[in-house]
């Protein structure tokens, strides 16, 4: 008999990662796909699936992974930003994520940009990353970090629900973002103007009850209004980066463990024992 976990990293293949098409063949008891899995994998009945992700209206069904699943069990921080990432933008990444890398796992969604940044500067100074992406691990987009995604690959971690053969596609981005918000303990953000997929990442945070923090831009840069903005409405500015000297990993809000009645997924995936085709 197939292990559940299995049967649920089956489905996902099928699926293509879709988690709807997932929720609906586990709630029918679909047969059980032949399908070869060619990726390392991580599942919601998991005991290392990471508890900030079950805070998810929709946790992910599998993380297909590379790496060092170990650094899920570590205290993490999101750093993202826009992909057109300006001098200014660059400049506070590098100075939040030396700063922070330290005692945090920097993670982020391995676009360009600050992304990419974040992820080089942990590197850099001897941290550890997480990426989170919207492909199949096969698809190292964009090809510019090539050589970032292979580094990582080995000693950090990259996270996709999303199989080996799936490609870029526009709609998985914002999705994966509510996984980059759930795993850091609070996200910071370096640079975004008003329209920017970093702000679904940060309103999928303020869901969750994270903490944000926000690099301050001048009036009028068009670049950082996003920033400014989300300042405007409460979150914390920072000022000063000695600021985050001060930031430890029991410091930062706990993790807000809530029994959500928004949950999306189905029933039978909350007992213990199998059922149907689970």
């Amino acid at each position: 008999m197939i292990e559940r976990r299995e049967v649920l990293a089956r489905y996902a293949m099928e699926a293509q990662g879709d988690w709807s098409e997932t929720a609906r063949m586990i709630r029918t008891g679909a047969p059980v796909p032949s399908v070869l899995i060619q990726d390392s994998y991580l599942t919601i009945f998991d005991e290392a699936y990471p508890t900030s992700l079950r805070q998810l209206r929709f946790p992910p069904w599998v993380l297909f992974y590379q790496g060092n699943l170990d650094l899920l069990k570590q205290s993490g921080m999101t750093v993202v930003g826009s992909r057109n990432m300006n001098e200014y933008a660059r400049s506070m990444t590098q100075a939040v994520t030396a700063r922070l890398s330290d005692r945090f796992v920097i993670i982020s969604g391995l676009a360009r940009g600050v992304d990419a940044c974040a992820h080089s500067e942990a590197i850099a100074h001897q941290g550890k990353t997480i990426g989170v992406i919207g492909s199949g691990l096969k698809t190292h987009y964009p090809s510019v970090n090539e050589r970032l995604y292979r580094r990582m690959a080995v000693d950090q971690l990259i996270l996709s629900e999303y199989p080996w053969q799936v490609g870029v596609r526009r709609e998985h981005f914002p999705w994966r973002n509510r996984i980059l918000a759930a795993l850091g303990q609070a996200v910071i953000v370096t640079q975004a103007n008003v329209r920017s997929g970093t702000m679904l990442t940060v309103n999928e945070a303020i869901t969750l009850s994270k903490d944000i923090y926000c690099i301050p831009y001048p009036t009028g840069d068009e670049s950082g209004s996003g920033c400014d903005l989300l300042i405007q409405q409460g979150a914390n500015i920072l000022y000063d980066l000695s600021m985050l000297d001060d930031l430890q990993p029991e410091q930062i809000g706990e993790l807000r463990l809530q029994n959500r009645t928004d949950v999306a997924y189905p029933n039978c995936c909350l007992n213990k024992q199998s059922s149907g085709g689970m």
